[in-house]
């Protein structure tokens, strides 16, 4: 049994959409990024970058004692290898699989993420005008890239649905927060259509949709808390 560290972000989502995918048996642990979870000592034992997700495999491949695993991206490669699904044997379409795999953890997640967080940003954090459109305009490339991959192929490794259009999916859903404009892309549109009619996409999405945290509900003082610990962090220093 997988133990899965999880709070429904995109990060998370990419990878209950492929244990759902692979029907693999899990237990989803809430991981409140909200409320400082993924700063306690627990979880950093599994997790040094305090950053959800991350799993735990009780049964793990070639067995012994159970394996934790961080990265979202490190996650997929180890769950699909287990299940021998969705991550292609023959060198060539794997190291495909994996250079999309690899973009996406440097540059669409990163790059995504900080065009939601600077969109957001209220006026009292002063003028994100120039952050605002380095970012939109640079998800809007991505985009492109995506688009452009998409016009030549099925799928971003090429005829087979991989790891590698799971882990593209969940942040790309978001485009109308992230202001772009789906009908720029319409090979884009096309898989994403595709990859939301799929039954494993609809579970996966749809894990933790229970779980939630209303910040407008929190007093001033709260949300100056929840900002302090959760933006501008700086290194956590060796426990001696």
């Amino acid at each position: 049994m997988i133990d899965l560290h999880y709070w429904p972000t995109p990060n998370g989502k990419k990878v209950t959409i492929l244990l759902e995918e692979c029907d693999m048996p899990y237990k989803m642990i809430p991981c409140n990024i909200a409320q400082g979870d993924q700063f306690t000592d627990e979880f950093l034992r599994i997790c040094p970058n305090n950053r959800m997700p991350a799993l735990v495999d009780h049964e793990p491949l070639g067995g012994g004692e159970p394996i934790s695993i961080f990265e979202s991206g490190a996650m997929m490669m180890y769950i699909a290898e287990k299940a021998g699904q969705f991550y292609p044997q023959d060198v060539r379409v794997r190291y495909e699989v994996n250079q999309w795999l690899m973009w996406q953890m440097a540059n669409q997640g990163p790059k995504s993420g900080e065009c939601g967080h600077f969109r957001r940003l209220g006026d009292d954090q002063g003028d994100q005008t120039y952050a605002v459109r380095r970012f939109t305009d640079e998800v809007n490339r991505l985009f492109g890239v995506l688009n452009n991959q998409l016009y030549r192929q099925p799928y971003l490794a090429g005829n087979e649905y991989t790891i590698a259009d799971m882990i593209c999916y969940p942040w790309a859903v978001n485009w109308e927060a992230q202001g772009q404009d789906i009908n720029e892309f319409k090979y884009f549109k096309r898989w994403s259509d595709e990859l939301s009619e799929r039954e494993g996409v609809k579970k996966g999405m749809a894990v933790g949709s229970d779980l939630g945290f209303d910040v407008s509900k929190l007093s001033q003082e709260e949300k100056d808390q929840l900002r302090k610990m959760l933006y501008n962090q700086r290194a956590r220093p060796v426990p001696e």
